[in-house]
């Protein structure tokens, strides 16, 4: 089966959002089997929503549409969906009710404009809605469409994605006759040209129906290993033997074949071996604390962190003594070894980071550019501290998010050297 999505909002045309509940459909399509073709941005008017909605249904065997199922004027998709099939709408009981209930519970009174979230097209499976209050449909299009089906949901991403994981994956799971199987190669420390150049024999070699994706992001590149076929065994069995033999190859940059962050399985690591971690922060400016406390039971392992921003915070908080500063400046390996070791004195901790850096777009000289790093790492159980000096290219909020995941990087490395 082939899909097509449509996304309906003048906003996303005029750039005033971003469209993530496609990338959202897709990611959540390919999992059964279903290839999107094409994603289109569509206006709130219903004549165009007409053509754009007839054009894809000639196309795809599924045509998902989010957006204009609201309350509001601009709301149209309903109206411009009667209009192409020539169909009414009814009231559905269930999805009446359970916009009686949420609006008793926040205290206001039925309308006309409120009941029409619960007016369906006739002949359509209705989607409830769990979220909210529109409640969205599943239409079979008839003989003019090929009996393709048109699928519509809000444009709020939280009432999109629970109709998708609860009915709308589980509808087309069913009706899909492809084996499908995506792993994920996640790496750090390790850039896309460098990584294709390793492993460019395995990639000239994809058992059929495989596929390999370069995903690169804002701090390096992952792997996608994409299998197809209609034997889900075989399709298993192929995938695997590629991801194997990449992560044998690229051994030291990756972090995890399965979908999770660098901080999840830092933390993970820190919890099997019973290990705490602080951390000093001046160009992160947080960051760095922010991601290892994003993960659930981060207060297991993670104890305090310090943003350092000033050279007298760094002197007053960490004790990084002011002619350490004044002889090799505050972005030195020097700063954040000390930054490192006073975190770590102060903490109690088993591990503390430091970072320090000129995230720009100003502040960087011909010896100290913008995207220049130092971390610092101190270690309990060890009198020495690691420390390393990295360059980075891009804007301010680029660079921090880089700068992070190097310090990241370096913890994980040393967690599993040490394990």
């Amino acid at each position: 089966m082939r899909a097509e999505i449509v996304s309906v909002g003048d906003e996303l045309l005029k750039g005033q959002r971003i469209n993530t509940n496609a990338a959202f459909i897709s990611t959540a399509l390919a999992g059964i089997g279903v290839s999107v073709g094409r994603v289109v941005a569509c206006a709130d008017l219903e004549d165009e929503m007409v053509s754009v909605f007839s054009e894809a249904l000639h196309r795809a065997d599924i045509v998902l549409v989010t957006g204009g199922l609201g309350p509001t004027r601009d709301d149209r998709t309903k109206k411009a969906v009667q209009q192409l099939l020539g169909r009414g709408t009814e009231l559905n009981p269930e999805a009446y009710q359970n916009l009686a209930d949420r609006i008793k519970k926040h205290g206001l009174t039925m309308s006309s404009s409120l009941r029409e979230q619960a007016m369906v097209i006739e002949g359509s499976e209705v989607i409830q809605n769990t979220r909210g209050s529109a409640a969205g449909m599943i239409i079979s299009c008839g003989e003019q469409f090929h009996q393709h089906s048109l699928v519509l949901m809000p444009g709020v991403p939280d009432e999109m994605k629970a109709m998708m994981e609860r009915t709308i994956v589980p509808y087309f799971a069913a009706l899909s006759d492809t084996a499908i199987r995506h792993t994920p190669i996640k790496t750090v420390g390790i850039g896309e040209s460098r990584l294709a150049e390793m492993i460019v024999d395995i990639e000239d070699c994809l058992p059929k129906g495989t596929t390999l994706a370069y995903l690169p992001h804002v701090a390096g590149v992952s792997l996608m290993i994409s299998t197809t076929g209609r034997d889900q065994e075989a399709v298993d069995r192929d995938n695997r033997s590629v991801v194997e033999a990449i992560a044998k190859r690229v051994e030291t940059f990756v972090y995890a074949t399965r979908e999770i962050t660098l901080e999840e399985i830092i933390g993970a690591m820190l919890s099997a071996q019973g290990l705490t971690i602080a951390v000093a922060e001046s160009c992160t400016g947080g960051l760095l604390a922010s991601r290892l406390t994003d993960v659930p039971g981060a207060s297991s392992y993670f104890l305090q962190g310090f943003v350092v921003y000033s050279n007298q915070a760094k002197q007053s908080n960490l004790g990084v003594p002011a002619e350490t500063i004044e002889s090799f400046g505050a972005v030195s390996e020097e700063v954040a070894r000390a930054m490192a070791t006073g975190c770590l004195e102060t903490s109690g901790a088993d591990f503390a980071i430091a970072t320090t850096g000129i995230a720009g777009p100003s502040g960087g000289s011909p010896e100290k550019p913008v995207g220049m790093v130092c971390l610092g790492l101190a270690k309990r159980k060890s009198a020495d501290v690691i420390s390393r000096t990295l360059f980075m290219h891009g804007d301010r909020e680029q660079n921090k998010f880089r700068f992070c995941e190097a310090a990241l990087r370096e913890l994980w490395q040393c967690l599993r050297a040490e394990s």
